[in-house]
């Protein structure tokens, strides 16, 4: 009896981790995959462009802010364990460098934008059950689809850049407005990757 009941207990925890922190940990290792799979100089900046931030946004809409946090928190430490995770294969160094500001930044990053679009889960459940039938699916569908655009361009865009670029000009000394005006080439493509992160939350939060 007393081992039937062990058996149980030990799948119950096993189950609660699969599906608690299962999801961060392979968030953890997306992010590393991301950050392996190459990587864009912009001139002016020692900060490239990387498939990281994405990475960071659809862990914020598919996840929840725990472990949403608990994935970056998690890569964040691979890092300073001196596992080669961030650009360029760098581990503890990016930590104290230019690129410190950003790879700090994705902590709040992530959980604003994961409280966020919490919220708009719950403001878009709310409206939908008041409006039923009264608004159709493609319309429902493009506010939710605005509302996710902005949590996300909120915390992973604006947040994340004032993060990184205060950092990186404390480190280098160099004036804030060049240096923001270097980095102004990650702008593009982050606002396209959360428009995709916008999309596929829009898609499976209802």
């Amino acid at each position: 009896m007393q081992h039937t009941e062990i058996t149980a207990s030990s799948r119950l925890t096993m189950r609660t981790f699969m599906l608690q922190w299962a999801p961060s940990l392979v968030t953890a290792g997306l992010l590393w995959a991301a950050t392996a799979a190459g990587h864009i100089p912009i001139p002016g900046t020692p900060v490239p462009i990387t498939l990281q931030t994405l990475v960071v946004m659809m862990a914020a809409m598919v996840l929840s802010r725990r472990q949403a946090v608990a994935a970056v928190v998690t890569y964040v430490a691979m890092g300073a364990c001196g596992l080669p995770v961030f650009a360029g294969g760098m581990s503890t160094l990016a930590l104290v460098g230019p690129s410190a500001g950003f790879i700090f930044g994705f902590v709040p990053a992530v959980a604003v934008t994961a409280t966020l679009a919490a919220a708009v889960q719950r403001m878009s459940a709310r409206w939908g059950a008041a409006h039923d039938g009264a608004v159709n699916a493609t319309m429902r569908w493009a506010v939710r689809f605005a509302a996710y655009w902005a949590a996300a361009v909120i915390g992973c865009i604006v947040l994340h850049y004032a993060c990184g670029l205060l950092v990186q000009s404390a480190i280098t000394g160099g004036p804030l407005r060049l240096i923001a005006s270097a980095s102004a080439g990650f702008l593009p493509g982050d606002l396209c990757k959360a428009a995709l992160a916008a999309a596929v939350a829009a898609s499976c939060r209802r």
